[in-house]
């Protein structure tokens, strides 16, 4: 199985920018990911917190 490029940190701390209203086409393209990607990795991590 493929290692992820980002850590479970810094996937959720993307989607808490996303959640604070950045638009999710920035969000991407700072971090260099596709929204569908994007979703995807929301749908997984959308209700962790960072230990």
């Amino acid at each position: 199985m493929r290692k992820s490029r980002f850590t479970e940190a810094q996937i959720i701390g993307m989607i808490k920018e996303q959640e604070a209203g950045m638009p999710t086409a920035e969000v991407c393209r700072r971090h260099g990911l596709s929204p569908s990607t994007f979703y995807k990795l929301k749908a997984k991590y959308g209700g962790m917190d960072v230990s």
